[in-house]
């Protein structure tokens, strides 16, 4: 009976692997649906090279970015349901659209099926060097005080972001204008070259520009300090009443076949708890996790409805 057992198994294994592989030879493709040069790119980067190692066939990362992640996320749904294109996905697109956005096409609580739950991260409000202000309280006397220059850079609208953005203007009782762009690298490009003064994006992507002075993260959206960042203050510590923590997960197309989505999982959740990897996406400014695909799909569900609320009464619309 072990016997029978053991083969059985070993056939299930064979079976997952051939869906996942693709036995044409066509590789893995995961979709990161931003732009390229932040730290959710390199996140699915280093997926898809400890992914592939251990599955033992290439995998790719494509970056197809527009529409706040929306038409990246549409691929993978729209994707044969055999294994071979996976997503990437962040917090605001895979939570929060379906509440955002009244027309929305596709709902990431049903078109897609969770894999594995990879980090964590906080967001980070940010100014150029030449902003003055040295808190969130300084910048929101700032702000009003020279209402010309009270724009602001996010990743992309709708996601966590531009929501937590809106958040803050309400809260700090001021007037914002939203510049979006396509991904956290060329907001981050126009905050350094003077360009645009302020921004609201993971924290993880100003990190190491902040430490250098070459732009100046004001506070943290976290119930506590980044632990990147023990020096600067949270926004409940600067007076604002406001916590906010973004994620990342591993989907796939939701017809994908169970034995291949337990596989990738497996796989997945093996290389998340080798301490090397977890140390790289530190390395990125990100907190490794290391969930499971029912505790991704819980915290997704449970973000959508915590965020519902907040979304609605803050008045937030696409066009903000």
């Amino acid at each position: 009976m072990r016997a029978i057992i053991a083969v059985c198994a070993l056939l299930l294994g064979v079976s997952a692997t051939a869906s996942v592989a693709q036995t044409s030879g066509r590789a893995i493709k995961i979709i990161y649906p931003f732009a390229a040069g932040n730290s959710g790119d390199s996140l699915a980067r280093l997926i898809a090279d400890r992914l592939g190692a251990r599955l033992g066939v290439p995998v790719v990362v494509e970056n197809r970015a527009g529409a706040s992640g929306r038409i990246g996320i549409k691929a993978v749904i729209a994707a044969e349901p055999d294994g071979s294109t996976l997503l990437v996905g962040p917090m605001g697109p895979m939570a929060l659209h379906p509440i955002a956005y009244a027309n929305l096409d596709f709902d990431p609580l049903k078109d897609v099926a969770p894999i594995a739950h990879l980090a964590t991260f906080d967001l980070a409000l940010v100014v150029g060097a030449g902003v003055p202000a040295r808190s969130a309280g300084e910048l929101a006397a700032w702000i009003k005080a020279n209402p010309d220059k009270a724009n602001y850079g996010t990743p992309g609208l709708g996601g966590l972001p531009h929501f937590f953005a809106v958040m803050f203007q309400t809260s700090a009782g001021v007037q914002l204008r939203n510049v979006p762009y396509r991904g956290s690298a060329a907001v981050t490009n126009d905050l350094v070259a003077g360009q645009l003064p302020i921004a609201f994006v993971p924290t993880a992507e100003n990190i190491e520009l902040h430490k250098s002075g070459r732009t100046r993260i004001l506070a943290t959206s976290g119930a506590e300090r980044s632990p990147f960042l023990a020096d600067v203050a949270t926004f409940k510590e600067a007076g604002f009443d406001l916590v906010g923590e973004g994620w990342f997960g591993l989907f796939a197309p939701v017809r994908t076949p169970a034995a291949t989505l337990e596989r990738l999982g497996a796989e997945m959740l093996s290389a998340l708890r080798d301490e090397a990897i977890r140390e790289r996406i530190r390395g990125f400014g990100l907190v490794p996790t290391g969930g499971s695909a029912a505790e991704l799909g819980r915290q997704q569900k449970a973000d959508q409805e915590r965020w519902a609320p907040a979304i609605r009464a803050s008045g937030f619309k696409p066009s903000d």
